[in-house]
């Protein structure tokens, strides 16, 4: 009866280790994602403002 009590409390850990791997593995995943996100959203707002210093400059120099 001894080991099969062993067993099971083996089998628990097992399974808790995995889910806490599980749940680190996703939030590493959403901190990428929102760090690529960032860096896409600084590009974009990096590209308007060259775009709009473009622009203004033209126009000074008409």
């Amino acid at each position: 009866m001894k080991s099969v009590e062993h067993l099971h409390a083996l089998k628990s850990d097992i399974l808790e280790i995995f889910m806490t791997l599980e749940v680190s593995e996703h939030e590493q995943r959403k901190r990428k994602a929102a760090i690529r996100y960032l860096k896409a959203r600084r590009g974009i707002e990096q590209h308007e403002e060259k775009r709009r210093l473009e622009e203004d400059i033209a126009e000074l120099s008409e």
